[in-house]
């Protein structure tokens, strides 16, 4: 499995500089619209390089590591989920020439870090195109400072076990299943080492922290165009709550001005498992939206 991943990880990329941190860019593709991708919890920018080859023909392209991940600066202090979506509001600022508009897209739990931002990135951001995110209102969140707890305690195993290598393959199965042979061996390299795994650990403790303020003042909608794609694929044994979690997120769309709501064969990692349906999507929210001429009055 390389092919498209293979050219991906030949890309080099930029450091950053954003609110006293730095992030680790890589840009690619060509046009006049721009497309940038924000990643789940634990990972970063490896994660979209099935998307990425698709549409290098359609847009400029950029992919990044969040503060603490991959290539990016590590961080000494919890950095929260506003904090998250401040850095991606600067990154934007840094690398999308004003006034041009851009089209957002954001798996998991980068979800709410992209909502967020969408509040402070206003007509600027032209489309929103959201994978598997859980909506702050799902009954899964009602006792998440439990979970987590109970996550944190297993993901501090996994920290020290990361050391040695052999188990640091066991613990990063269920990415090495979904992508590229070559974009999982600098997964590896990278994000499953301990202090890829102490990164994740604090980004599971700022979505704890950040719940109950979401729940009672969720992000303003986004008044772009958005997609919702739901993957339609549960792990084995969690099939009830995955149909709770698809209805929340059913329910979040049907809020939206402009929002579609679509299931889509996949497992949570829709980006790996399905990167054509997520291209086609990005193409049509850049073909609907008109992307950066369109804002800056060239259309």
């Amino acid at each position: 499995m390389s092919g498209a991943g293979a050219d991906m990880r030949q890309a080099t990329g930029r450091t950053v500089a954003v609110n006293g941190r730095t992030v680790h860019v890589e840009e690619s593709g060509r046009g006049t619209d721009r497309v940038v991708f924000e990643a789940g919890q634990g990972q970063g920018r490896t994660c979209w390089d099935a998307v990425v080859p698709l549409l290098a023909d359609r847009a400029r392209l950029v992919a990044y590591d969040r503060a603490g991940f991959g290539r990016s600066g590590r961080t000494a202090q919890q950095v929260g989920i506003d904090e998250m979506a401040a850095d991606l509001v600067a990154l934007v600022g840094a690398v999308v020439p004003e006034p041009d508009g851009l089209v957002l897209v954001a798996h998991s739990m980068g979800g709410l870090v992209a909502r967020r931002a969408a509040e402070r990135l206003g007509p600027r951001l032209r489309g929103l195109l959201l994978l598997d995110p859980t909506p702050e209102r799902a009954p899964v969140y009602d006792t998440f400072d439990r979970t987590a707890a109970r996550v944190d305690q297993a993901l501090g195993v996994t920290q020290a076990l990361v050391r040695f290598r052999p188990l640091a393959r066991i613990a990063s199965g269920n990415v090495r299943r979904v992508f590229p042979a070559d974009t999982y061996a600098t997964m590896l390299a990278e994000d499953f080492v301990p202090a890829g795994i102490a990164q994740t650990r604090k980004e599971l403790k700022a979505v704890a922290a950040a719940l109950p303020r979401l729940r009672a003042e969720p992000p303003a909608l986004p008044a772009c165009p958005t997609v919702l794609l739901s993957a339609s694929r549960p792990v084995k044994g969690r099939e009830q709550q995955h149909a709770v979690i698809a209805e929340h997120q059913r329910r979040w769309v049907e809020t939206l001005p402009d929002g579609r709501f679509e299931e889509v064969d996949s497992g949570h990692f829709v980006q790996a498992e399905q990167p054509g349906c997520v291209a086609d999507e990005i193409r049509r929210l850049l073909d609907r939206t008109g992307g950066a001429a369109e804002l800056s009055g060239e259309a």
